[in-house]
């Protein structure tokens, strides 16, 4: 604004820049309380040059945005507006805003009447914010408060269209500006979790259509409010951008330890910030969606398994459904677990206190489903969930397996359990490198964040490895050694042995998963370092990798790490060169390992197969188990010897799958007890996926009856899955089925199937093999986490292996079936 006329020296800009430099110079008040002082200060300095200005009624000054709120960081900007409710003069405005200019301030200025201001305001979400923070300063009282009366109501009224819009402003600035909480040199104010956020979070709660969760988040924001002050006062620039060069002059001035110490304070109060504008948004969600009638009001219960054949399933995990019945609000996820407006949330029959694995459990459904966990539930959990026992419960190992295979989907359940300290309680080594910065350029995330995301890159190469689960739990924990002193990959091999012993590992899967911490590092530094064609590079690789299945899963976790690290990590090049060594190793390798013996036969399984092989009919037992969490049954060991027939397998799998029972591994082998005929041997671990086991009896019925032909399974479980509406799902390797080398077995022709699991995955292959006119003779199926691994040894009808083009027929049978 330019004019012909300058207000006289009398506003002494010199006199406010003393008094202000003399404010940010003494020693206290500091924080809150100096930022509170300094915009007094700049209040009664305004209101007096507004009186010499000679302002005359139905006039008004007003603060907004930053400095409306009342604090003022030592070089924030002045958000002004001079409020009219008539014409005024050119000359009144500028006898304001010259000595502002003079004292070296920097000043965002607008002269507006209320009706001007809404205009604005409709027209510039930026300003609208703004104006939600406008404080009287000076002049007349009752227009400020017209102002504010008219702007709030505006924005409650505008809210369902304005909101979204909001919204996509603040994924613009976290695109353009990053996560707060994982830079190196985060902007404070503009990246996502920064100081802006704590803004928008304000301006929904002003909608009065949702509120942020509050405990810490106050905290946060004043700790990030302080470190900006501090960043102004080391640099003497208007600065948002805490840099490498200022981290230690910012940290003395604010009494921390040293920069690692200010960024690990900074990332977890960015952390708060991001989790509370996480659950807020999601909450804003369901109040528009319901507002607008889209909400989804199509979810569906379970209820208790009675008449297992006579209403439509659905459900997950492999040989399980869940039944549907009706329009209701919620979806059964897992036990305790059902899905609500599009959360994980627990089932009103939970058990939190009694269910120590009911966090795990959560976790993993609601990742397996692309949901969260929502914020009520986490909460609870996090009151009245008591500690795993040690050693964990097999169950809970799973879960933490499952919820590690979703992948992408695993980052903001695992947010959400961290957010509540539900993560460092399952795991106390956690602490050490939560929000932990890493200062190398390679690096983009913090050491705990990269962890979690090494896991999310390993959860898409399960289909490379025997042992998904222990991949999986060593990409979480291979770099837990850092922030202990010496070499992070000793230091790691020593706490992942603790942990996997507190996991429930046993010896040889702990010794397993120690030298994939120890040695993770190994084969890129090798590669890149080491003559490939030198015979002490491989040496150098399988004397510490010592068997095929550790050589994949290291190759694999290398892969992952890379990955997860950064661009500059991982290479063609690079990929390259390991892939080279690895190939090297493997055949160097290859053929030291030995199948284990099969154990003999149990004196129950003996017992069963002679009642089978007598009365030619099928001999079953049911054993419950109780794991660690009470003396509820938490799984059955079933046994079932019947008389060699086509398609005992698979019958045997579909009726499991319809009695809503997920396998989690299963045996299959040939006997002759009495040498009248062979008789199929089939061992089972199997668990309810909701509500309690099915009855022994009804459970031995139908599959007498499915035996005999008097249940069409393969009929039943087509009409529930026709009759299942469609489940949501997160991506997931497609499945692998491959024909393992003849030194696998010299009696049959082994074929391995790795797949993620889902209902009547196991019925769905037994089917394809017995329409392929191939026997069973021996089978290993495992569900680790929600990854089946299983090996079918084949013969053909005469017994012996199958030749290599009858196998690859075979294998196309088995993966048509699978999709």
């Amino acid at each position: 604004m330019t004019t012909e006329t300058r207000p006289s020296e009398s506003s002494d800009p010199a006199g406010h820049a003393a008094a202000r430099a003399a404010l940010l110079a003494a020693p206290g008040p500091l924080g809150r309380p100096r930022r509170e002082a300094l915009a007094r200060l700049t209040d009664d300095w305004l209101a007096g040059l507004l009186a010499e200005a000679g302002a005359p009624p139905g006039v008004a000054l007003v603060a907004v945005g930053g400095y409306g709120r009342g604090e003022l960081s030592p070089r924030s900007d002045l958000d002004v507006l001079l409020l009219h409710d008539g014409p005024v003069s050119r000359e009144l405005p500028e006898r304001i805003w010259y000595p502002v200019w003079d004292a070296g301030a920097k000043l965002d200025h607008s002269v507006r009447t209320v009706a001007e201001a809404r205009a604005v305001a409709a027209a510039d979400l930026k300003a609208q914010l703004g104006l939600l923070d406008a404080r009287h300063l000076a002049g007349d009282p009752a227009l400020t408060a017209a102002l504010r009366s008219a702007v709030f109501t505006d924005w409650r009224a505008s809210a369902p269209a304005r909101l979204p819009e909001l919204r996509e402003l603040g994924r613009e600035r976290a695109e353009r500006h990053g996560e707060l909480s994982f830079l190196l040199e985060p902007d404070l104010k503009e990246a996502r979790g920064g100081l802006r956020d704590v803004v928008a979070l304000d301006a929904i709660a002003a909608t009065w259509l949702a509120d942020a969760p509050r405990d810490g988040l106050d905290a946060a924001a004043l700790r990030l409010a302080d470190v900006r002050d501090a960043l102004h006062l080391a640099t003497g620039r208007a600065t948002e951008r805490l840099s490498l060069q200022d981290q230690d002059q910012v940290a003395e001035r604010l009494g921390v330890l040293d920069a690692d110490t200010l960024l690990r304070q900074v990332y977890e109060a960015a952390r708060t910030i991001a989790y509370a504008s996480d659950v807020t948004w999601r909450a804003v969600d369901r109040v528009l969606a319901a507002r607008s009638g889209r909400a989804r009001r199509t979810v569906r219960r379970a209820f208790p398994f009675t008449a297992p054949f006579t209403a439509p399933f659905t459900g997950a995990g492999r040989g399980s459904g869940a039944v549907a019945r009706g329009a209701v609000e919620r979806r059964p996820l897992a036990e305790g677990v059902v899905e609500q407006d599009g959360e994980a949330v627990l089932a009103q029959g939970a058990r939190p206190a009694a269910d120590p694995v009911l966090p795990l459990r959560a976790a993993a459904a609601a990742a397996q489903n692309g949901l969260t966990v929502s914020y009520a539930t986490v909460r609870r959990l996090a009151a009245e969930c008591r500690a795993l026992p040690v050693p964990w419960p097999d169950e809970a190992r799973e879960q933490l397996v499952t919820l590690l295979g979703a992948g992408e989907a695993a980052v903001p359940v695992w947010e959400a359990l961290e957010a509540e300290g539900l993560v460092t309680r399952l795991l106390p080594d956690w602490e050490r490198v939560r929000c932990r910065p890493q200062r190398n350029a390679v690096h983009r995330w913090t050491v705990d964040r990269h962890l979690v995301e090494t896991a999310v890159r390993a959860a898409a190469m399960t289909r490379r490895v025997a042992r998904p689960d222990l991949l999986l739990v060593a990409a979480l924990l291979h770099d837990i050694g850092k922030g202990w002193p010496g070499d992070h990959s000793e230091a790691g091999e020593v706490i992942v042995r603790d942990l996997a012993t507190r996991m429930g590992f046993g010896p040889e899967d702990t010794g397993t998963l120690a030298v994939l911490v120890r040695h993770h590092l190994t084969l890129v530094d090798t590669a890149t370092r080491r003559d490939p064609d030198d015979p002490a590079t491989v040496e150098a690789v399988t004397k510490v990798v010592t068997t095929l299945p550790e050589l994949e899963l290291l190759h694999a976790l290398t892969e992952a790490d890379a990955l997860a690290t950064g661009p500059a990590a991982w290479s063609a090049w690079r990929a390259s060169l390991v892939d080279g060594l690895v190939a090297r190793a493997a055949g160097r390798l290859a053929g030291a390992g030995t199948a284990p013996a099969e154990a003999a036969p149990t004196a129950e399984q003996e017992r069963l197969a002679v009642e089978a092989a007598r009365t030619g009919e099928p001999a079953l037992s049911l054993r419950a188990q109780a794991e660690g969490t009470g003396n509820e049954p938490m799984g059955v060991e079933l046994t079932l010897a019947v008389p060699d027939r086509p398609g005992l397998l698979g019958t045997a799998a579909g009726v499991l799958a319809l009695h809503r029972l997920a396998v989690r591994s299963a045996g299959l082998r040939e006997l002759d007890p009495i040498g009248a005929g062979p008789v199929l041997l089939l061992s089972w671990r199997v668990a309810a996926e909701f509500g309690e086991l099915p009855e022994t009896a009804r459970l031995r019925a139908d599959l007498r009856r499915a035996l005999d032909g008097s249940l069409d399974v393969t009929r039943r479980l087509a009409e529930r899955d026709a009759a299942a509406p469609r489940r949501r799902g997160i991506p997931t390797p497609p499945p692998l089925v491959a024909v393992a080398p003849s030194v696998a077995s010299a009696t049959a022709t082994v074929l391995e199937v790795r797949a993620h699991d889902a209902p009547g995955l196991l019925h769905r292959i037994a089917r394809a093999l017995d329409g392929a006119g191939v026997r069973v003779r021996t089978a290993h199926v495992s569900t680790l986490g929600a990854e089946a691994v299983d090996s079918f040894y084949l013969t053909d009808p005469a017994g012996r292996p199958l030749a290599a083009g009858r196998a690859g027929e075979v294998a196309a049978a088995v993966r048509a079936a699978l999709g």
